[in-house]
């Protein structure tokens, strides 16, 4: 029996949670007009839209300030983990040495260790990179340590065999190994940057017109201007969807053609 058309399936993957979403946000107003729910306690979606489109502008302006954080995280815990990753896995010593301190910057709230960063750097935007940084760089580390780890050993040693020097075992055989599981991790620590920057932002308590999205969250849910600080929340999930969706179309691009886990699968 042959596999459905891929553009019927991927229209029904986008179709039934909108209509699965659209379904909530209707019962949710719903519930708030029925039972009369102050809008400073639950708003209703349509006081969330009133909001961002009294203050879309001045939110969205917050959003690019969260976004050149997040990107700029995301692009230096990419590059750090991945030479990171690639120095460990030179030496079993050096493995053994170095990982715990990458095991610490993932384990360690980033909210204990805000006030000591924010007192020793006085640039605000150098403050939320390190913080988001610190969330983000983890996933990369471990994920491309064990794609360099995974590499065939029958491979390793036919490039033995054949007098390959280090670089060219390291471009032909260990990076395309580890490639996959960069991608994986990468993704993951799209959504953990968001994340560390969100959280820097709150904890930095920056203001003003460069405050990022979630310092302007702060701010209403601190007036009670619930249907704002709403439209903030909606606004960032949104962001963190559009990252992954992002990352993971680029993952896809990138292993498509040579690797299994990006192929189409049959039936």
């Amino acid at each position: 029996m042959s596999a459905p058309p891929r553009r019927f399936v991927g229209f029904g993957n986008v179709l039934l949670p909108i209509l699965f979403g659209i379904a909530l946000l209707a019962m949710w107003e719903w519930a708030v007009r029925h039972y009369g729910v102050p809008e400073y306690v639950v708003p209703g979606p349509v006081a969330i839209a009133r909001a961002f489109s009294r203050d879309g502008a001045d939110l969205l302006a917050g959003l690019m300030v969260t976004l050149q954080v997040t990107v700029a995280a995301l692009v230096l815990a990419a590059i750090t983990g991945a030479v990171f990753a690639f120095a460990l896995a030179q030496s079993r010593l050096v493995e053994q040495t170095l990982f715990p301190y990458a095991v610490f910057l993932q384990v360690t709230p980033i909210v204990t260790i805000a006030p000591f960063i924010i007192i020793w750097v006085s640039n605000v935007f150098v403050v939320l990179l390190i913080l988001a940084w610190m969330a983000a760089v983890f996933p990369v580390i471990s994920n491309t340590l064990l794609g360099l780890k995974s590499a065939d050993p029958n491979l390793k040693d036919l490039f033995q065999l054949y007098r390959a020097n280090r670089w060219q075992t390291a471009t032909k055989l260990l990076l395309p190994s580890a490639l996959p599981h960069f991608l994986g991790g990468l993704r993951i620590s799209g959504g953990l940057a968001l994340i560390g920057t969100v959280v820097a932002e709150m904890v930095a308590g920056t203001s003003g017109t460069r405050s990022g999205l979630a310092s302007r969250l702060l701010e209403a849910s601190y007036r009670l201007e619930l249907a704002r600080a709403m439209a903030c929340f909606v606004l960032l999930s949104a962001t963190g969807l559009v990252l992954y969706v992002v990352l993971d179309t680029l993952s896809h691009y990138l292993l498509r053609h040579w690797h299994e886990s990006a192929r189409p699968k049959d039936g």
